[in-house]
């Protein structure tokens, strides 16, 4: 699997297709049978307390990409900060067990595991 991560419009879903990863194999926010995933913090935004429970579907798709939750400005809302914490964690997991990490800066991938 690989993780994707980067801040808006950073050139994820770009990167996803210069992989080969075309609209009809990418779910955007929600988990089903296409092989890649956008934006996981959205999924989890849905129920933060349930995250955990994701990464073994997760982990069956090939690329999943998320938004870079670790940098920026904190929400003042718990609820947000909640999702925020959360799809840290949950990164951090997938990251352990991902095959290849990338993180996207202005549209250009910068590989931080694997090759």
């Amino acid at each position: 699997m690989i993780l994707i991560i980067g801040g808006a419009a950073s050139g994820k879903r770009s990167y996803l297709a210069a992989l080969g990863y075309g609209p009809e194999e990418v779910a955007d926010g929600v988990l089903d049978g296409k092989k890649a995933l956008y934006g996981l913090e959205k999924l989890v935004e849905q129920d933060p307390e349930g995250a955990d429970a994701l990464l073994p579907e997760l982990l069956k798709k090939e690329a999943v990409a998320c938004c870079e939750v670790g940098s920026g400005v904190i929400p003042v809302r718990y609820e947000q900060r909640q999702a925020r914490e959360a799809t840290g964690r949950l990164c951090i997991q997938l990251a352990a067990r991902a095959e290849k990490v990338v993180r996207m800066v202005a549209g250009i991938p910068t590989v931080i595991k694997g090759s």
